[in-house]
């Protein structure tokens, strides 16, 4: 019996060996669809679900919706492919790009490292309300959920999130998953869990979106997003719209070099881009036809903003009944997990790839990397409104907050600025255009000019505008005190 265990063991341990031996391949994309799979799923995350719909919402509808596909298409796809050639070019992480594309210049390094920083700090955020996903996805399916009155789910909310155990069981087990994917490989993990989690999280919005199209009162939802209302959208709104279109494609942060130097050489840079750029605006938009019309079907607070998914929305499904709680709220939830994931996957990625580059095993890389960042993730967890720690505010904020506020609103724009500049002033005309044609396979005269014009002017000043503006009442209080 003693040698059979041990046999056992044994062939677990080998099976485990091969998987790590696996992740040591660093082998690039092996499709161009896998590619896309990939890319698109860094790109689609918990913005999309909640936080874009909300825009739209608060700020015209349908007119928030034209300026945000203005931007997202003339800026952000912009900064995503120039990314990617960034990346191809090279075949390096971010540090080592900068340096050998100006190697008399070696201070560009340091945006490169200034992008990995600002994943890794996305990364303990993402883990904490990943594991909130989870959490909930949980109670939904086992109808836990269900079981709880309606005007009680904010107080629910607040003794999980405030709970000493169960936020920091849930970030560990998302992070685990998270780990266990990358373990697999660029090709055998990420590129295949993305062939299939990209299509799951299709086919979860287009259910929900069915469902929620079928609830009675649901044209109201539809009109409130998708109606234009020019006099709604002001200049905090396109800032907004601005924002979230820059941001949604994952550019600033460097995941998308990291993904370009695993593109296939005879991709077209911009055929992925783009549609890398529809996949993560169809869902953004899709999420907002599923959640708004089930919300004024219920009768609930559309401008509820984040607090729709934790407190307003399990209001909505529970008005389906049990039944329809636990299948609607969980498909939910699990979107939420899902959208969660494939944007973890893709942030743990560029910091493992980072380390390997820089001598270590990919696995050792990503196991050590995924235990000091589950460290952070708990501390930060615990520092969440009601939590061990939210006594503890150095200059007012919490870790939790002061890590959402670095991530949210300063690091990427500051990060993909700097990328812009590199991109658009510094890099050789040259290699962009031999990447942009696969090598003078693909014709793109007329394309580069429009290209180009794009790189140097809109995008810098889009970025600077979107940095600026939010200090500008700072500065108009500023300069009245010092003139009273």
């Amino acid at each position: 019996m003693n040698i059979n265990l041990w046999r056992r063991a044994l062939a677990r341990l080998h099976i485990f060996t091969k998987y790590l031996r696996m992740a040591n391949n660093n082998s690039g994309f092996s499709s161009s669809f896998g590619a896309i799979m990939a890319a698109a799923g860094s790109a689609i995350g918990l913005g999309n679900i909640w936080r874009f719909p909300y825009i739209c919402g608060k700020y015209g509808g349908g007119a928030a919706i034209i300026v945000y596909l203005l931007f997202v298409f003339l800026i952000g796809m912009v900064l995503l492919m120039s990314e990617f050639v960034i990346g191809r070019r090279t075949g390096h992480t971010p540090m080592k790009a900068y340096e050998e594309l100006r190697p008399k210049h070696r201070n560009w390094r340091y945006v490169g490292l200034l992008g990995l920083i600002t994943s890794f700090l996305i990364l303990c955020i993402y883990f904490v309300i990943s594991g909130w996903t989870l959490n909930y996805f949980w109670e939904s399916v086992s109808g836990t959920l269900a079981s709880i009155a309606d005007g009680d789910f904010a107080t629910h909310f607040a003794a999980f999130a405030s709970s000493p155990v169960a936020p920091v069981v849930c970030l560990v087990i998302f992070a685990a998953l998270t780990l266990v994917i990358i373990l697999g490989g660029v090709q055998n993990g990420i590129e295949k869990v993305s062939k299939i989690l990209m299509p799951i999280l299709l086919v979860l919005v287009v259910l929900l979106c069915v469902r929620s199209l079928t609830l009675p009162g649901a044209s109201k939802g539809l009109a409130y997003l998708f109606s234009p209302d020019f006099s709604q959208l002001t200049t905090e709104g396109v800032l907004a719209i601005l924002g979230q279109s820059l941001f949604s494609l994952s550019v600033g942060m460097g995941v998308m070099i990291v993904y370009g130097s695993y593109l296939p050489k005879n991709d077209g840079i911009f055929k992925s881009a783009m549609w890398i750029t529809v996949c993560d605006t169809a869902i953004a938009i899709l999420a907002g036809v599923a959640i708004f019309p089930a919300v004024f079907a219920s009768g609930q607070d559309p401008a509820g903003g984040p607090s729709l998914v934790f407190n307003v929305l399990p209001v909505v499904f529970n008005s389906m009944g049990q039944v329809g709680s636990m299948v609607f709220g969980g498909a939910f939830f699990l979107l939420l997990a899902v959208a969660a994931l494939t944007s973890a996957i893709s942030l743990l990625e560029a910091l493992t790839a980072w380390g390997a580059e820089y001598g270590k095993k990919r696995s050792t890389s990503a196991i050590l990397l995924s235990i000091i960042l589950a460290a952070l993730a708990v501390v930060a967890a615990y520092s969440y409104e009601g939590g061990l720690l939210n006594g503890f505010k150095p200059a007012g904020m919490s870790l939790f907050d002061w890590l959402d506020t670095l991530t949210g609103s300063y690091l990427p724009p500051i990060c993909a600025l700097l990328t812009i500049i590199f991109f658009g002033w510094f890099m050789k005309k040259e290699e962009i255009h031999d990447e942009l044609s696969n090598h003078g396979v693909m014709k793109v005269a007329g394309f580069k000019v429009f290209y180009y014009f794009l790189v140097r002017f809109v995008a810098p000043v889009a970025l600077i505008v979107c940095l600026v503006a939010p200090l500008i009442p700072a500065i108009k209080e500023l300069i009245a005190s010092i003139i009273s």
